[in-house]
C-alpha cells in the first residue's frame, strides 16, 4: 500500500494569489532596485570626475603661480613639488615644458593637446604605459623670459575617482534597499487588506446549499467579474439541466403511468383466467401497452436530449446536404410504408440543398414527420417527402392525402403531448414537438398548413449554408 504522506509530499502546493501577486512585484522592484544600483554608481562617478577635474584644474592653475626661476634648471620649490606629489592613494605626475629650452620638469613624459596662451585649463584622458589618466594642461608666458612661454600639464590616476563613486554608492544603496524593503512590506499589507474585499462573496457563496440563482454583481470586485460571470453561466446550464430532467421525470411519471397501470391490469387478468380467448386479449392488450410505453419512453428521451443546452449551436454544426440525406432516409422507410399500406414517395431536385446542422437531429426530424404521417393518415394513402431550395433557404416538407386537421387545431400542432381529438390512432403528442424542437436548434422556422389534397403539410424552412442566387421555391 503506498505511503499517503510521501503521496501527500509529493504534491506540488496550491497556487495563491497572494503568493502570485507578491512574487510578480518582488522581481521587478529587484530589478529596479539592481538597475538604481548602476544607475547610481554613474551618477557617483560622473559627480566624483567632476570634483576631480576641478582639483585637476586649480592644481594646474597653482603650479604655474608657484613656478619659479628654479624650474629652468629642472627644479621645483617644496612647495609645487608637495602640491604635485602628494597623493594618499597613489602619485600625481607632471610636466613643463619650455617652448625654447623643451622639457624643463616632469616625473613623467606626458602628450598634451595644443591650447591657446593664459587660457583655461585643457581637461583630456591620456595613458601611461597603458595606465589609464586624466590630465590638465595650460600654456602661460614665462616670468624670466618674455619671449618664452611655458606649457604645464599635471595628471592623476582614476583610482580615487572610482573609490569616491563606491563610497557615495556604499552610502546610498542601504537606504534606497530599506525603502524597498519598506514598499514591499506596504504592498503585501496592500494585497492583503485588498483581498478581503472577496470575504463578502465567498461567505455568500458558503452559506448556500442548493441555490443556482446567479450569483449577482452587486459585491463582486471588477477585477474578478469574468469568473463570477463563467460561474453565472454554469449555473444557468445547470439549471437547464435539472429543469429537463425534472421536466422528463415528470413527463414520464404523467406517460407512463396510463400504459403501465393498464399492463398490469391485463396481467392480472392472464393470471385469473384460463379462458384462452380472455387469456389471447391480454396479451394483446399488454403488447400493445408495452409498445406504447417503450415508444414514449424513447421520444420522452429523444425531445429531452434536442433541449439539452451541451448541444452545438448552428454555428458549430456541420454542413448537411438534404438533397442528398432526404432521400436516402425515406428510401430507409419503404418497407414500413408497405407493411402500413401507404404510398411513400420522394420530390426533390439535383442540385445541392447544403444547410447547417447535425446529422442524427435532421434524421430524428424525418422519421417524426414520417411517422406523424403514417399515423394520422392512414392505410391507403400517400405521403410525400420533398425537398427544394430558394435564394437564402431550404425547404424539407412532409404532406399527405389524409383526414388533415381543422383550422382550429392547426396552432396547436407542435405542443407537448397534444394530440388531435377524434384521432383514434395511438400516439404520444410528442412527434412535432420533437421537430419543433430541433427546428428551433437549426433556426430553422416550421409552418403547419393544409396540403393541396386534403392533408396535413408540415415545412421546415432551414437557413441555407450559403445564399444560393437565382432560385426560387416552387
Amino acid at each position: 500500500m503506498p505511503d499517503r504522506r510521501h503521496s501527500a509530499a509529493r504534491r506540488p502546493p496550491r497556487p495563491s494569489l497572494r503568493r502570485r501577486l507578491l512574487t510578480f512585484l518582488l522581481v521587478p522592484v529587484l530589478g529596479v532596485l539592481l538597475l538604481d544600483a548602476v544607475i547610481g554608481y554613474f551618477v557617483a562617478l560622473a559627480y566624483s570626475n567632476r570634483v576631480h577635474d576641478a582639483t585637476l584644474s586649480d592644481n594646474a592653475l597653482t603650479l604655474s603661480e608657484m613656478i619659479g626661476s628654479d624650474a629652468l634648471r629642472g627644479e621645483l620649490t617644496e612647495q609645487a613639488r608637495f602640491l604635485l606629489e602628494y597623493d594618499p592613494n597613489g602619485r600625481n605626475y607632471y610636466t613643463v615644458t619650455s617652448d625654447r629650452h623643451g622639457r624643463v620638469i616632469s616625473n613623467a613624459i606626458l602628450q598634451a593637446p595644443s591650447v591657446a596662451v593664459d587660457a583655461p585649463p585643457r581637461l583630456f584622458d591620456t595613458e601611461l604605459g597603458h595606465r589609464p589618466l586624466r590630465a590638465a594642461t595650460m600654456r602661460v608666458p614665462s616670468r624670466h623670459d618674455p619671449d618664452d612661454v611655458l606649457t604645464i600639464t599635471v595628471a592623476e590616476n582614476l583610482r580615487d575617482r572610482h573609490a569616491r563613486a563606491r563610497e557615495i554608492l556604499l552610502l546610498t544603496l542601504p537606504m534606497q534597499a530599506l525603502l524597498i524593503v519598506a514598499v514591499l512590506f506596504l504592498v503585501w499589507l496592500g494585497v492583503s487588506h485588498g483581498l478581503r474585499v472577496l470575504e463578502p462573496l465567498t461567505s455568500r457563496l458558503a452559506r448556500r446549499e442548493h441555490d443556482l440563482s446567479p450569483i449577482g454583481e452587486e459585491d463582486v470586485p471588477v477585477e474578478i467579474l469574468p469568473l463570477t460571470r463563467t460561474i453565472d453561466d454554469l449555473f444557468a446550464r445547470m439549471r437547464n439541466m435539472l429543469g429537463l430532467q425534472e421536466r422528463f421525470i415528470a413527463d414520464a411519471a404523467h406517460q407512463l403511468r396510463t400504459p403501465l397501470a393498464g399492463i398490469r391490469l391485463h396481467v392480472e387478468r392472464l393470471t385469473e383466467t384460463t379462458d384462452p380467448a380472455q387469456r389471447a386479449d391480454a396479451m394483446n392488450h399488454v403488447q400493445r401497452l408495452a409498445a406504447r410505453a417503450a415508444r414514449t419512453s424513447a421520444q420522452l428521451l429523444a425531445l429531452t436530449r434536442t433541449q439539452s443546452p451541451d448541444l452545438p449551436d448552428r454555428d458549430g454544426m456541420a454542413e448537411i446536404d438534404l438533397a442528398t440525406v432526404v432521400p436516402e432516409a425515406v428510401a430507409m422507410r419503404v418497407h414500413q410504408a408497405l407493411a402500413a399500406g401507404v404510398d411513400l414517395g420522394y420530390e426533390g431536385t439535383d442540385d445541392p440543398c447544403i444547410i447547417r446542422g447535425d446529422a442524427l437531429q435532421v434524421q430524428e426530424v424525418i422519421d417524426n414527420l414520417v411517422d406523424n404521417a403514417f399515423h394520422y393518415a392512414g392505410r391507403g394513402h400517400v405521403v410525400t417527402v420533398s425537398v427544394a431550395r430558394g435564394e437564402n433557404e431550404v425547404l424539407l416538407a412532409v404532406e399527405d392525402d389524409g383526414p388533415g386537421v381543422d383550422d382550429a387545431f392547426l396552432g396547436q400542432l407542435g405542443e407537448r403531448f397534444f394530440r388531435v381529438p377524434g384521432v383514434d390512432e395511438d400516439g404520444t403528442g410528442l412527434g412535432l414537438a420533437i421537430v419543433e424542437s430541433i427546428a428551433e436548434r437549426h433556426d430553422a422556422r416550421v409552418n403547419f398548413l393544409h396540403a393541396k389534397a386534403g392533408g396535413l403539410r408540415v415545412e421546415l424552412h432551414f437557413p441555407a449554408a450559403a445564399p444560393l442566387k437565382d432560385h426560387s421555391l416552387h
